[in-house]
């Protein structure tokens, strides 16, 4: 997501860094090619003028402070104005003082609005705020089942009527079955279609009417580009939407919907997809994202991913086992590993660390796989040897590889790498560093 972005954008601001005074046609030298950069990402061009105004007039001028450059300044400027163009704050669900809180999807066709209300269930399960599926997507084939499919995963309640046609009816049964069912919150799939047209919006403003939403949440898919603004502007003019839902957000999208939506419509960006699994649904954070375009990481978001995926009581003891005269054994880097696989994709969790660029995760070849062969390998040791890999010898290493389905050269990296770790985790134990750098190079772990 924004990778291409990310890198132009870095590319340019750099060039400028280095500067002792920004010049007002050095900061119009760079803001052209920021121009450029905005609109191939697919940003509106009114937003991309009023951008770099903004950028323009509290550039020109800047002299250099104390502590900081002046193009240090100017991306302070840069990261701001993005994080206005982005919504400035986190817009969260707004809930019903009385329950149940029902949250509309609405969309077009294809865009993703069953499998995000799957994944936003999951969310608001989390926490703690009982939802309910409501299936009103009737024209479209197996959508009711999809979604109670999805139901049955998540382990919610839902509601779906395959005999009706009646969308008001069936959401306002639906919203009976829920209270039943002591749910706080109502998550209501409607029917999407392959454009806008008057007789699908009448249908939702009818459906708006009869059960007064909480939320009308605009699921579009991040991959169209301006059309996805287009298509915003479209469901808010009709339905005033309170929010949207980007999908796809974890293919090749250019960005420009992310940042052009919300200073087209006013409508925040509340929830972003970023993956095909029920757990690849993420707050929207302007601030957070902006730090990323401009590779200054996103702590907060890699903390917040760790404390939902890692058991706090195995992390305690792994960190006492790695201080400890013994050290970690492999069955403890193993848990280790899974715990951190928890947290979704590697390339993912790296791209959350300050000053991981693009180009140098693309470097490093970032393979999941290579996660599961790591795996594999050590699956087929036997207890004995992953307490104390010394003890095995070439025949071990023979059969833990046909064990495995890996070669005898990658046990032998794996083992070789991991005893360089133990020693790095010994070091690192006794000084209390934070910063060191872990010894996966080339083999079986990623670089």
């Amino acid at each position: 997501m924004f990778d291409e972005l990310s890198q132009k954008l870095n590319d340019t601001l750099q060039k400028l860094t280095g500067r002792g005074v920004l010049t007002e046609d050095a900061v119009k030298e760079g803001l052209r090619e920021i121009r450029r950069i905005l609109l191939e990402a697919d940003v509106s061009f009114d937003l991309t003028r009023e951008f770099l105004e903004r950028v323009q007039a509290k550039a020109v001028g800047i002299t250099a402070l104390k502590e900081v450059r002046p193009g240090h300044q100017l991306v302070k400027i840069v990261y701001d104005e993005l994080v206005a163009l982005l919504g400035e704050k986190q817009a969260p669900l707004a809930f019903a003082t009385v329950p149940p809180t029902v949250i509309l999807l609405v969309g077009l066709q294809g865009s993703g609005k069953t499998t995000t209300a799957g994944k936003l269930a999951r969310r608001l399960k989390l926490e703690q705020k009982a939802p309910f599926l409501v299936a009103a997507d009737v024209y479209r084939p197996a959508a009711i089942e999809q979604l109670l499919t999805l139901s049955k995963q998540v382990e919610v309640g839902a509601y779906g009527d395959p005999g009706s046609t009646d969308v008001v009816g069936i959401v306002k049964r639906g919203i009976v079955e829920a209270g039943k069912a002591r749910a706080r919150t109502v998550i209501v799939d409607t029917a999407g279609r392959l454009q806008i047209d008057d007789e699908m919006m009448q249908e939702l403003r009818k459906l708006k009417a009869a059960v007064d939403p909480q939320e009308i949440l605009l699921v579009a898919d991040g991959m169209t580009g301006q059309d996805a603004v287009r298509i915003a502007q479209g469901f808010h003019d009709a339905l005033g939407v309170t929010g949207v839902v980007l999908t796809k957000m974890d293919g090749d999208a250019r960005g420009g919907a992310a940042l052009s939506i919300y200073g087209v419509t006013r409508a925040p960006i509340k929830f972003i997809g970023v993956g095909e699994k029920l757990d690849a649904l993420e707050p929207f954070h302007p601030d957070r994202l902006a730090g990323r375009i401009l590779q200054q990481g996103d702590i907060l978001s890699l903390v917040e991913k760790a404390q939902t995926a890692v058991d706090e009581k195995e992390a305690e003891r792994l960190a006492k086992k790695v201080t400890s005269k013994k050290g970690m054994d492999l069955e403890d880097f193993l848990n280790a590993m899974r715990q951190m696989q928890k947290m979704g994709p590697l390339k993912n969790v790296l791209g959350l660390l300050p000053g991981i660029n693009p180009a140098m995760l693309q470097a490093a070849k970032v393979d999941d796989k290579k996660l599961k062969h790591v795996e594999a390998i050590v699956l087929s040791m036997t207890p004995k040897e992953r307490t104390n890999p010394d003890v095995i010898n070439g025949q071990r290493r023979l059969r833990i590889a046909k064990g495995s389905g890996r070669t005898v050269q990658e046990v032998n990296t794996l083992l070789a790498q991991f005893k360089q770790m133990q020693k790095v985790m010994k070091t690192v134990g006794k000084t209390g560093g934070m910063g060191m750098k872990l010894p996966f190079g080339r083999g079986p772990f990623p670089g």
